[in-house]
């Protein structure tokens, strides 16, 4: 096993247990009650996975799903669920530099003068830690939410940058999953504070609920690799079948268009409509994101059409030519064989023509 294939491994999937820890305390924190510190347990199946992943694929990943960063979303999004559903009424500023100021220099400062006549060094940084976890504990819970889901995401992003990749994917797709989950997480951020923060919805449990189960969906497509590759298919009898050669021949497009029409922008869209359609809540960004999914959903689905179309024209085209394909992955692979294949016996009978049969002699 290789020193940094290891390495990797290991402290990408310790970075996902410390902030899913960080996520449990807060909640312990909020809720007041030590049973929450039970959350915790739920590490317990990113410690397994990171055992059998050392033992079975030597620290690197599986194709088209990754289980560690699924059992990252299991240990975190619960705690996040609990502090949105809590939502504490702290008071919080408008200037949360000031915070920063205090923690970084009175605070600090008192812990050195407190510590300035002690010989032994660890004690200094014991105090000092103290201190610092204290400071972080008078922050506002709303601010300590809102850390966390941006912590959250973008932990996702590196975290799936740094985990060692499999056999099965290349670099220049995982730059291309990284790109798009970028962009993802920043539309799903977008989507949790800007319906959460919403007063009228604050004073809906029921909606509140449904906006974390929608959000809930969306991470699911974090853990899969699908959007940069195909799934390939194999010269079968059931591959010739319409709908099976246009799903092994555009994969990849198919499943970003699904995730976008049915876990993103589609759920998105739908929450907002009964927002300001039933609940009659309109504010400018609301609008302007409802806009935006509207936009997007009508570009995916205009992307669907161009590619059936396309699809459609190449399948009429073989048709008409009489070749067949049995993976059109490679659309014109099996044909260009084919005719290699009859070019070259042509050219061995005209090279070797065959031998006449000797004819028995005409008897006189």
């Amino acid at each position: 096993m290789e020193l940094m294939v290891l390495l990797n491994a290991l402290v990408t999937r310790l970075l996902f247990v410390l902030h899913s820890l960080i996520g449990v305390w807060r909640v312990t924190a909020a809720k007041k009650e030590p049973k929450y510190w039970l959350l915790a347990l739920l590490n317990l199946l990113l410690c397994l996975e990171t055992g059998l992943t050392l033992k079975f694929k030597q620290g690197r990943g599986y194709k088209w799903f990754s289980p560690a960063i699924f059992l990252y979303l299991i240990c975190t999004v619960p705690s996040l669920w609990l502090l949105e559903i809590h939502h504490g009424t702290q008071y919080c500023g408008n200037e949360p530099g000031a915070v920063q100021v205090n923690v970084s220099n009175q605070d600090f400062n008192q812990s050195r003068d407190s510590s300035h006549g002690s010989e032994r060094t660890d004690h200094h940084i014991i105090q000092t830690a103290k201190v610092f976890v204290n400071q972080l504990s008078t922050i506002c819970e709303t601010v300590w939410t809102l850390a966390l889901h941006q912590t959250f995401l973008l932990l996702l992003v590196v975290g799936r940058w740094l985990l060692p990749i499999g056999v099965e994917i290349t670099r220049d797709q995982l730059s291309q999953l990284l790109l798009m989950f970028v962009g993802t997480a920043a539309d799903i951020l977008e989507f949790a504070s800007e319906t959460l923060d919403i007063e009228d919805v604050r004073k809906n449990y029921a909606l509140i609920n449904a906006i974390l189960a929608v959000w809930t969906w969306s991470m699911l497509q974090f853990p899969l690799d699908l959007a940069v590759q195909h799934i390939g298919c194999k010269p079968t009898a059931s591959t010739r079948r319409i709908p099976s050669l246009l799903l092994c021949r555009y994969s990849a497009e198919l499943w970003n268009i699904g995730v976008s029409l049915f876990i993103q922008d589609g759920p998105f869209f739908i929450v907002r409509s009964i927002l300001m359609g039933h609940f009659r809540i309109f504010n400018q960004m609301l609008v302007f994101f409802t806009a935006k999914n509207i936009l997007v959903v009508t570009l995916q689905l205009y992307r669907l059409a161009v590619i059936t179309l396309d699809f459609r024209a190449t399948i009429l085209q073989k048709s008409r030519k009489g070749e067949v394909s049995c993976c059109p992955c490679e659309p014109y692979e099996a044909s260009t064989h084919a005719i290699t294949d009859q070019d070259t016996e042509m050219k061995e009978v005209v090279a070797f023509p065959p031998k006449e049969e000797s004819q028995a002699p005409s008897e006189e």
